[in-house]
């Protein structure tokens, strides 16, 4: 019965050592029942200082504890603490994927909205001069009809329109999709880190050549992967990995998806503050001095465009992004 339990039950005897567990805690642990029976809990590879405390702590005062977010080997974990008669402890683990996924979409859809409220305001803010420029230099067009002058007024009418075109686009991808290889477009976005870092990043490609075609917009998936491998030189980062991978963890994405492409960028830089990660693809949010806070807030809509999603985990050292696209079922 206990097998068939979402939630990892441990239970330890009076030396804290692992009396029962169930199948759910095999995940948790990341190790088989087999191994950890009749161990000490605390010996076990990847169990932290704090809950073995906790367990001390449960078994002397004989009261009851409750752990928020406790890294074990398989994941994290809230955490249930209870005596039982004889000295024996009860140990209940709840997997928070479940729960970081939710609040990863949730984050997907204020970052959306935002870069649409900022679409629509910075619309509004910029139209506003840019009519009365046009205006004038339609004026001006007028009366100096084909003389240089003219000319050059007809270019600022020109490039005010391209402006305001551009401000209609942005934060709203147009997408023309066709089968792409994906590594061909990392390829490119590769190169031109290369002519803009020269030497001075190592980039190691860790390719999975199995990976079909994709149904993608090539210039904006090129732009995406420039920005965030761009991001990662200008941090600092020496060392830029670049991995893919097809994945079956389709739960961040639309129901009905089996496949997904998985592409992880990761640096060895000096990585994104705390204070920062909860908005790092909001627009106007950037931890360098020079930076727009534009550049992750458009990855993201890029992905979004393209049903998926773009990730963000902080590594020992550096940073890792993470880029889930949809495999179509016909794709490969």
């Amino acid at each position: 019965m206990l097998d068939s339990l979402s939630t990892a039950i441990i239970e330890l005897d009076d030396r804290s050592c692992v009396q029962k567990m169930n199948a759910a805690a095999e995940h948790c642990l990341a190790t088989s029942r087999a191994r950890s029976l009749g161990r000490l809990f605390a010996d076990i590879e990847g169990v932290p200082v704090a809950l073995s405390e906790a367990i001390s702590a449960t078994a002397s005062e004989q009261r009851g504890r409750h752990l928020r977010e406790c890294r074990l080997a398989g994941g994290w974990f809230d955490c249930t603490i209870q005596p039982l008669p004889g000295q024996a402890i009860l140990m209940e683990f709840y997997d928070l994927k479940w729960q970081q996924q939710k609040n990863k979409l949730q984050q997907r859809e204020v970052q959306t909205a935002m870069m649409d409220l900022l679409r629509r305001n910075l619309g509004h803010e910029i139209r506003n001069p840019l009519g009365g420029i046009r205006g004038a230099a339609q004026m001006m067009a007028a009366e100096l009809e084909e003389r240089e002058l003219g000319t050059l007024a007809q270019l600022i009418m020109r490039e005010v329109d391209r402006i305001d075109e551009l401000i209609e686009k942005f934060g709203q991808p147009e997408l023309e999709c066709k089968p792409v290889d994906i590594h061909y477009v990392l390829g490119e976005a590769t190169e031109l880190l290369r002519l803009e870092a020269a030497e001075r990043v190592k980039i190691i490609q860790n390719y999975d050549p199995s990976i079909p075609e994709l149904s993608a917009d090539s210039s904006a998936l090129r732009q995406l992967f420039l920005n965030l491998l761009l991001n990662a030189f200008q941090s600092g980062a020496e060392e830029i990995e670049i991995r893919t991978r097809v994945d079956y963890d389709s739960t961040l994405l639309e129901p009905g998806i089996n496949r997904v492409l998985r592409l992880d960028i990761m640096d060895n830089g000096p990585g994104v503050p705390e204070s920062l990660r909860d908005m790092l693809f909001l627009p106007m949010v950037t931890g360098r001095r020079d930076g727009t806070g534009l550049g992750l807030a458009l990855a993201q809509q890029i992905a979004v465009a393209h049903r998926g999603m773009l990730t963000y985990a902080p590594l020992e050292t550096g940073s890792r992004f993470t880029l889930r696209l949809p495999l179509e079922p016909g794709n490969g």
